[in-house]
């Protein structure tokens, strides 16, 4: 049998065009030849919600667009215990293979040993709960959270200790390309997907390609490891539905270009 090549998936994130009704989402992405979808939770899928979630799994798949994850706004930790297993019904009625949680609500300068325990132990649960039905658990790779940095992020995966945890990755803000490669390179074992944006300085919204060499060497880093990811177009200049399909065919050809690290 011939082995196959990894993958890297381009997709987008629903709140990408969180102003958009979860069909018109739809529709703008497959026009722009986008298969996956990571629904967030905050507008077109919300917890519990479980007929909507059916709704948008069944409309996607007459579109010929799978789900890559669900994006929860859970925060391990910090929201009650008690809200996951509305996110995870959520994610089961979608078809979702993983759930995206954020890591506390404290960045990890500023938790103390007792918060960062409760993110562990919240997180471990909830990982129990989702690996029941099979489904695992990425984190949000964000400023004000445990993994507000890679140190931090593998510190907290260490002590999670769970197979059905991993994290995700975006550019750290402000983070030149070269640090921010670096950055990649110590949690790569632990990556299951990607938030794709450029975005200079600070919260400036600039086209995909404003940051092209960074992506190129991201892909590249990817494609080394030899597993398949998910690379998710988040958020267009304007939030204008019309960009998203020049920001996909860019994002489709930076996944593709054949370019080694360094």
């Amino acid at each position: 049998m011939l082995a196959t090549s990894p993958k890297i998936h381009s997709g987008m994130c629903s709140v990408t065009l969180r102003q958009e009704s979860a069909l018109a989402v739809l529709d703008v992405a497959a026009r722009a030849g986008l298969r996956r979808i990571e629904w967030g939770a905050d507008v077109h899928v919300p917890p519990g919600e479980v007929r909507v979630a059916a709704d948008v799994r069944d409309a996607g798949r007459d579109r010929g667009v799978t789900v890559a994850s669900y994006g929860s706004y859970h925060r391990a930790g910090a929201d009650p215990a008690d809200d996951f297993p509305a996110v995870l019904a959520s994610a089961v009625a979608l078809g979702a293979p993983r759930v995206r949680i954020w890591a506390g609500d404290l960045g990890s300068a500023q938790a103390s040993a007792d918060q960062r325990r409760a993110v562990v132990t919240a997180t471990r649960a909830a990982a129990e709960q989702a690996a029941d039905v099979g489904v695992e658990l990425a984190f949000e790779y964000h400023s004000g959270t445990l993994t507000d940095t890679a140190a931090s992020t593998l510190r907290l995966l260490a002590e999670v200790d769970h197979p059905a945890v991993r994290t995700y990755w975006q550019p750290p803000l402000d983070l030149p390309d070269a640090a921010a490669l670096d950055d990649l390179r110590q949690v790569l074992p632990w990556i299951s997907a990607v938030h794709v944006f450029s975005w200079w300085p600070g919260y400036q919204r600039l086209p995909l390609t404003a940051r092209d060499r960074l992506w190129r060497d991201v892909f590249g880093l990817l494609r080394g490891t030899g597993r398949d990811f998910d690379a998710l177009l988040e958020f267009v200049v304007d939030d204008d539905p019309a960009r998203v399909a020049t920001e996909a065919a860019a994002l489709t050809h930076l996944t593709t270009a054949d370019r080694r690290d360094g």
